[in-house]
């Protein structure tokens, strides 16, 4: 089962997301979600780092909802959460 002891989160400036790991027992899950996915959440008047990790932190009990439902459908290394995900 997919779990998120870990509440680290990092924000990638070059790809444009923040990054999070999950953990399936002993093994490390990586996790990304687009700034894309996070702009309705973070203010309009603010961007960047600060604002993207602060939507995340408001959203994160969703983003995690979503990783376990994408982790669920075919167990990989890496997961790409984009705009989609989040329909």
């Amino acid at each position: 089962m997919l779990s998120f002891l870990n509440p680290s989160r990092s924000y990638d400036p070059v790809r444009r997301c923040v990054r999070f790991a999950g953990h399936d027992g002993m093994f490390e899950i990586s996790f990304t979600v687009d700034v894309d996915a996070l702009e309705p959440v973070a203010s309009d008047a603010q961007q960047g780092e600060t604002a993207y990790l602060q939507a995340f932190d408001k959203a994160r009990n969703k983003i995690h909802e979503i990783a376990r439902k994408a982790y669920a459908n075919g167990h990989r290394r890496v997961y790409e959460l984009g705009r989609d995900s989040f329909r």
